[in-house]
Parts: structure tokens; C-alpha cells; sequence
């Protein structure tokens, strides 16, 4: 489980959850939270009505300021010369915009992490130190993350550490993905509208979602290849037994 400190988006995503009326506990198991760390953080800036993110997230860093001992929630690591300020902004901004595609917000944490480090690359316990949470945590989103093929793990030699890595190309292989997922939803969806019947409401209702699919999966995949042998970044996006699969010049 994560620990109690909770991040700007996190704060964000509890202010939003509050008016739906969502209780406490369902936000703390979205969140991987203890209830007890929702209700003191809501009950301690404002109350369900008053709840503000962003006047919460100052106070929590002054709060910590005040105490001897205790460091204010901190940024990532290092900003290599730019404005600190600005680019927590970003990291924020960025992690909002990758949670709601609909990833768990850990794995949309770990996400920017890598995105925004130059590198492209961090180890478990670099971000375990970055984000300020549990080993638990970070291993959950990574899995998270690699199921969909967002990143991979490295190994440098004569290294024991798991290195995480985001390459340039993360989002055409996570699109590629997709397309894979929504082409075997439509081969689905033609199965089933042969047994019930194309000439039945429902099969053709299937058959139609089944033509969609494979129509706009097909406009695509042309757009993509021909975008990327434009930059040169793959050659061609091939069909196989398993779907589509990018191919790197």
C-alpha cells in the first residue's frame, strides 16, 4: 500500500470524487489508501462541501515546513537546471491527462516519472525516493504499465537492478496494442453475429460493430505507417497470428 502522503492529483481526484458523493472508502481503495488518510485529509481542509485541492496541497506543505525534522513534499529528483516550479507544474499536469485515459494513478505517477526524466530510464528504488511510496507500490504499477506495454525492464550487466524504461516509440507500441485488442474484438463480434443470425436484430447489431472495427482498425493502421516511414521511426506495422506488431527499421 502506498503511503499517507498524498499528491496534488491525488487531491484532485478526491475533490472530484467528493461531488459525485462518492464515499470515503471506495476514493482510498482507488487511491490504495487507508479510509483514515481520506477522511482526516478532507476533514482537516474544509469538510466534503469546502474540500479544495490545491488550498489543501499548501496547506499539507506548510504544515510540514513547520514541523522540525519533516521536509515539505518534494518534487522529482532532479530538474537539471530548469525551473523547479514549473516543472512540478508539468509532471502534474501530465499526470492528471495519463490517469484519466483510465491508468491507475501509481502507474500514471510512474509513467510521467519516466517520461519526464531524460534518461528514460529509472530503477524501483529511484522511484520509490521520487514518489515517496512503498516498494509495494511502485512494483503494482510497473506491472501495470507493462501489461500494456508501456515500458520495459533492463538489466545493465554486472548490475542486480531492475532498470524501468520508456522508450521513444512507447506510445506507437501501446497504440499497437490497442488496435490488437479492438481487431480480436471484432473478430468477436463477427463470430457471434453468424451464430445469432445476420438477418436477427442482434446479429446484425454485431455484425455491425464487427464492420466498424475492422474498418476504422484498417484507416489506422494505414495512417500510422505512413506516418511513421515518414520519420523513419518503423517500417511497417504487420499483421501476425496475434495481430498487428510495429517493425523498427
Amino acid at each position: 500500500m502506498a503511503t499517507d502522503r498524498l499528491t496534488l492529483e491525488d487531491r484532485r481526484y478526491i475533490a472530484a470524487r467528493l461531488a459525485d458523493g462518492t464515499p470515503y472508502a471506495e476514493i482510498a481503495r482507488h487511491l490504495d489508501r487507508p479510509t483514515s488518510t481520506i477522511s482526516r485529509e478532507v476533514n482537516r481542509n474544509g469538510g466534503p462541501r469546502r474540500y479544495r485541492p490545491e488550498l489543501a496541497q499548501r496547506a499539507t506543505a506548510a504544515r510540514a515546513r513547520r514541523r522540525p525534522g519533516v521536509a515539505a513534499p518534494p518534487g522529482p529528483a532532479a530538474t537539471d537546471g530548469r525551473d523547479p516550479r514549473a516543472v512540478r507544474g508539468v509532471r502534474d499536469e501530465l499526470t492528471a491527462m495519463i490517469a484519466h485515459t483510465g491508468l491507475p494513478p501509481m502507474a500514471a505517477r510512474v509513467l510521467t516519472e519516466l517520461f519526464t526524466t531524460d534518461a528514460g530510464r529509472l530503477t524501483a528504488a529511484e522511484l520509490t525516493g521520487r514518489l515517496r511510496v512503498s516498494p509495494a507500490s511502485i512494483s503494482k504499477a510497473v506491472a501495470d504499465l507493462e501489461r500494456q506495454g508501456l515500458l520495459r525492464r533492463e538489466r545493465a550487466p554486472r548490475d542486480r537492478r531492475d532498470h524501468y524504461v520508456i522508450d521513444d516509440d512507447v506510445w506507437i507500441r501501446a497504440w499497437v496494442a490497442s488496435v490488437r485488442m479492438n481487431l480480436l474484438l471484432a473478430e468477436g463480434t463477427r463470430r457471434a453475429a453468424e451464430v445469432l443470425g445476420p438477418g436477427t436484430p442482434a446479429g446484425g447489431r454485431l455484425q455491425g460493430t464487427s464492420q466498424f472495427l475492422e474498418r476504422v482498425m484498417h484507416d489506422m493502421t494505414r495512417t500510422a505507417e505512413r506516418w511513421l516511414h515518414e520519420h523513419g521511426a518503423v517500417t511497417a506495422i504487420v499483421a501476425g497470428d496475434e495481430g498487428p506488431t510495429a517493425v523498427l527499421s
